[in-house]
């Protein structure tokens, strides 16, 4: 496969996944015939949106999109995943921490906004924070899962479940009855809605212990924003098979609808190598490991989805969004302070 570099800076940060535009009001209002929508992944969520837009003459551009999360400005980091559902663009903070832990509140939240409202002024973004919600719905299914999750190593364990219940207790937080010794960090790094509404997330941390990605499908995260919120529950989790290359370990990069269906995903290492990941001290198998382009049909009967490779991405490591449209296949790559869109 040769691919084509667009290339851009947008607020000198970093891209995460790729959601095509589908307000027409919105590419009206830039003259753009398509586009997509990203998220940087540093800083809070209205800091870190932005449109890739493909004008009339067939040039592209990066808008940076000014917008207010009102009383939850400045409280949020980490943003990850992009989803449609409902008129809503819904924005997924990882539920992670850095690289050595401790997990990190702020990365425990759930966005959303209304897609035509970026057409005009600054856009009303929703924010809420799960306060580890989320994070007990999914632990509480994996643990009733029909497989087995690859366990984490003690260090691990105690930089991102101890350290975090520590801090939390010391600030008499309330959140901390949510987190509980045994649980397993969550690195939330795609979302995808059902025709139902339920939402597939894409774990990008943990994996099988065979090292294949995970799938945890969530129901009533609309509820979440109602003035009496509701919170969501597990509903199933899943394995892709067949795509993970044999003695490695592969999560999650971003998962996209597809035409028929289905849907397209990006897989690749479960964290990045040469940051100080003590995940990859704990498996190092999970960090030289490339991207791969794949599809999969929505889940079924039993917790095996059956994956199929589309295209091995080799050399590339950091693949972070994808996209089908028209024929063609978009990625979006992690580069350090530029955005980067590859094209088939």
């Amino acid at each position: 496969m040769t691919l084509r570099l667009l290339e851009f800076v947008v607020a000198g940060n970093e891209a995460s996944d790729l959601l095509p535009v589908r307000s027409v009001p919105l590419l009206r209002a830039h003259g753009a015939r398509r586009g997509f929508w990203t998220v940087l992944d540093e800083g809070p969520v209205e800091h870190c949106l932005a449109l890739l837009l493909e004008l009339a003459d067939g040039r592209w551009v990066a808008h940076h999109v000014a917008a207010d999360a009102g009383v939850e400005n400045g409280r949020t980091e980490d943003g990850e995943a992009l989803a449609h559902h409902d008129g809503w663009v819904y924005v997924f903070g990882s539920h992670f921490g850095s690289k050595a832990g401790p997990l990190r509140p702020r990365r425990a939240f759930v966005a959303r906004f209304r897609e035509d409202d970026a057409a005009v002024g600054p856009l009303p973004v929703q924010v809420v924070r799960n306060r580890f919600r989320l994070h007990r719905a999914v632990n509480d299914a994996l643990l009733k899962a029909a497989f087995t999750p690859l366990p984490p190593g003690e260090r691990v364990r105690a930089r991102f479940i101890g350290e975090t219940v520590a801090r939390g207790t010391a600030r008499s937080k309330r959140w901390v009855s949510r987190l509980v010794p045994d649980d397993l960090p969550l690195n939330v790094e795609a979302a995808a809605f059902t025709p139902t509404g339920a939402v597939l997330l894409g774990l990008r941390f943990p994996v099988t212990a065979d090292g294949e990605p995970i799938l945890v499908e969530l129901t009533g995260v609309a509820g979440m924003f109602d003035p009496v919120p509701s919170w969501p529950q597990a509903s199933g989790a899943y394995v892709l098979t067949g795509v993970t290359p044999p003695g490695e370990l592969a999560g999650f990069r971003a998962i996209a609808p597809t035409d028929d269906g289905g849907y397209a995903a990006i897989i690749g290492s479960i964290d990045a190598l040469g940051k100080g990941s003590v995940l990859l001290d704990d498996h190092p198998a999970g960090g030289e490991v490339t991207s791969r382009h794949v599809r999969f049909s929505p889940p079924g009967d039993g917790h095996l989805v059956p994956g199929e490779l589309v295209a091995d991405l080799a050399p590339f490591h950091h693949v972070e969004g994808v996209a089908e449209w028209d024929g063609q296949s978009f990625y979006v790559t992690d580069e350090d302070h530029r955005v980067a869109l590859w094209v088939d």
